[in-house]
């Protein structure tokens, strides 16, 4: 069976400037985007939807936290690079940035996904 080849730099490229704040970086070749948050609460909720969103998508990411910053990063391993699933996860994940936190005390306690939308 041919395996799928994964993205030439050119290619990826051309995808990266859909994506607001994600760069391609080497070694191995991924593409990735830190977010910073004011608050432990909020990094930690994001990083806890960010899992929820590659459990649910089945795609694999990298989540690396450094105090109330994190880092994303996708590659697709199966292939050695980069393939365009990678840059719809960071698509998926930049809309998820952009989405208002309320905390579950700001919310009356009920922590569904639409109690957390202002």
């Amino acid at each position: 069976m041919a395996s799928i080849p994964p993205l030439d730099r050119e290619m990826a490229s051309r995808y990266l400037v859909q994506l607001p704040g994600w760069g391609l970086r080497e070694d191995p070749d991924r593409v990735e985007r830190s977010f910073s948050f004011p608050d432990d609460g909020m990094v930690e909720n994001f990083i806890a939807r960010l899992e929820a969103l590659f459990r649910n998508e089945g795609h694999k990411g990298t989540i690396r936290r450094t105090g109330t910053a994190c880092t994303v990063s996708f590659r697709s391993e199966a292939i050695g690079g980069l393939h365009e699933n990678d840059f719809i996860m960071a698509a998926k994940v930049n809309g998820m940035a952009d989405e208002p936190y309320i905390p579950a005390s700001a919310s009356m306690g009920d922590i569904s996904p639409t109690a957390r939308r202002a």
